[in-house]
């Protein structure tokens, strides 16, 4: 099959064709990666906007810019009584494409400013839930204390951080479970007080080091006594920002030396894809757990027998084609912002609350049998939907770069409520305004904010014992500006930043040198350390076997990577 969108060739092997007949769905004309694309274009996880409420007038913060096309609430406004979304229902239009109707719908029902639910102190974070006092973080959940984070989970004290689970005290580390005290670690778990450590399991009191077991007391992969350790990290300045640019550069190139399992997962039973636990039947999945008969997902777990789904959880089956779906959810397709208990729902939006048999609805919430957010009867819906999904094959959306929207495809890009550089597709495939454009995809020009930053990175003291008080008065220069101001655009950089009082704090009580770039900056460049959403077919790198696997280190990169039995024997 060749996508419609990028032209390539792509596979539909029989195990997916006997899940589009389970689900009664026809074969997609789209790829992969791009139907992936299509997806977290709806989904806008970190970029903020102060804007007033359209209903109670009050300022809020909103995922939503003040320009937005539709209506905007803050939470209370949206949860409230005051209005219902039945009062914007509309009759079908058999005249019309599905998706022209669709989006004059889009545009005339409120949406929630923030996903945020059960916070406290949260007000600058966004797709979050039972947290407290956390700051700028995104895609997280039971956390406390915690800012500048991404898919930060059930954590404490955690900044600067990219993928934790049950993580405390932990700076600048990637992809870290059931540890505490880490410093610009990555791939660590069960592990204690650890810095520029690589590779770790059941690991504490270790500095520079790589591929560790059962560890304590390791220095650059020796092992020391405890007073020889000791003596040796007091020589280890973390504090002092020149000396921590020298250990970033003898930590990359550690990480270019160590070995890698050609897949970071555990208990991935007949499983292909990267960091998954607890899988079995799972192929092409990324940062998963507890799956079963899943294809295609992204940030998934607790599911069963779905395909294409990004950003979902919490006791799913038969889903497809979701972003941002689930909490005891069920036969979902083509949707975005189901959450909890949706059931037998198509092409709706924004809807919760125990809902099922919606089509084509937008911020519904404990309603059943509605098509447009119009009221129907049972046997009128299940007639309705009907009609429906054939006339979307009689009468198909065209968007504007010729791409053909049948029944069976998901939302087209360009009804999307937020512009491609808003959306989470900016992190995983950047684009410049022209690429974007050229796409097909809407791109938000930003505002000119007449910065003027009142101090420059270079005049940021070296060591975070010589910062004062009055720091958190400055608008600091961005580095990455300064440095390459094209790529900064393109990761939204937002020229200067400041420093917040809890923040300050944190680097004091840690002994940890001020940041020389924007939040913005350091959150694109922990991306940049992690593998992309690919799998190339590969041989074992260990001499004499022959093993072969999928995996999403790129043939071309420097690293060793072993098939599993090589990488056990090898580092345990």
């Amino acid at each position: 099959m060749k996508c419609q969108n990028c032209k390539i060739e792509f596979e539909i092997t029989d195990e997916d064709r006997k899940f589009y007949k389970k689900v009664d769905v026809p074969e997609p004309t789209f790829c992969p990666e791009c139907r992936l694309i299509r997806r977290i274009i709806w989904r806008n996880e970190r970029f903020l906007y102060k804007r007033s409420c359209d209903s109670c007038k009050k300022s809020v913060i909103s995922m939503y810019p003040e320009e937005a096309l539709f209506p905007v609430y803050c939470r209370s406004c949206w949860y409230s009584d005051k209005w219902d979304a039945l009062e914007y229902g509309q009759e079908y239009n058999f005249n019309k494409s599905f998706f022209n109707q669709f989006r004059s719908l889009l545009l005339r029902v409120p949406r929630i400013a923030l996903q945020a639910d059960n916070c406290t102190g949260c007000e600058y974070a966004n797709q979050i839930a039972n947290s407290k006092n956390c700051y700028l973080t995104s895609s997280s959940h039971d956390n406390e204390d915690c800012y500048y984070g991404h898919r930060i989970i059930e954590s404490r004290d955690v900044m600067d951080c990219l993928l934790s689970l049950k993580g405390e005290l932990c700076y600048e580390s990637i992809e870290f479970l059931n540890s505490s005290r880490l410093k610009f670690s990555n791939d660590c778990a069960d592990s204690i007080d650890l810095s520029f450590c690589t590779d770790a399991r059941g690991c504490q009191s270790s500095f520079m080091s790589s591929n560790i077991r059962r560890k304590k007391n390791y220095f650059r992969n020796k092992q020391l006594s405890s007073e020889e350790f000791k003596k040796k990290m007091k020589e280890i300045d973390t504090g002092s920002y020149k000396e921590i640019e020298k250990y970033k550069k003898e930590f990359k190139k550690l990480k270019q030396e160590r070995i890698y399992r050609f897949a970071n997962s555990k208990n991935a039973i007949n499983s292909t894809g990267q960091t998954m636990t607890n899988v079995k039947d799972c192929h092409h999945c990324f940062n998963t757990a507890n799956l079963e008969d899943c294809h295609y997902c992204l940030f998934v777990n607790d599911t069963k027998d779905s395909m294409d789904i990004n950003n979902g959880c919490c006791t799913m089956a038969l889903c497809y084609e979701g972003s941002s779906v689930g909490i005891n959810c069920y036969n979902l397709k083509f949707s975005v912002d189901l959450w909890p208990e949706v059931r037998d729902s198509e092409y709706s939006d924004s809807c919760g609350n125990g809902s099922s048999n919606l089509f084509g609805c937008i911020s519904m919430r404990k309603k059943q049998h509605c098509i447009f957010n119009k009221q129907y009867s049972e046997s009128e819906y299940k007639e309705m939907v009907a009609k429906i999904k054939k006339h979307m094959n009689d009468i198909p959306y065209t968007d504007k770069k010729g791409r053909t929207y049948k029944y069976g495809e998901f939302f087209p890009a360009e009804l999307a409520p937020f512009a491609y550089n808003d959306s989470v597709a900016q992190e995983y495939y950047p684009l410049s305004q022209k690429q974007a454009e050229e796409k097909g995809y809407s791109w938000r020009e930003l505002e000119t904010r007449d910065i003027q930053p009142s101090l420059n990175y270079n005049d940021l003291p070296d060591h975070i014992k010589d910062a004062k008080e009055d720091i958190l008065k400055q608008t600091i220069f961005c580095k990455h500006w300064d440095e390459n101001e094209d790529e900064a655009v393109k990761q939204r950089c937002t020229k200067a930043f400041r420093i917040i009082p809890q923040e300050l704090k944190y680097y004091q009580k840690n002994n940890l040198a001020l940041p020389r770039l924007c939040p913005n900056c350091r959150h694109f460049e922990r991306l940049q350390q992690r593998n992309p959403l690919k799998l190339w077919h590969r041989t074992c790198m260990k001499k004499g076997c022959q093993t072969e696997f999928e995996t999403s280190y790129a043939p071309e990169r420097k690293e060793t990577v072993y098939c599993e039995k090589c990488y056990l024997e090898e580092v345990g």
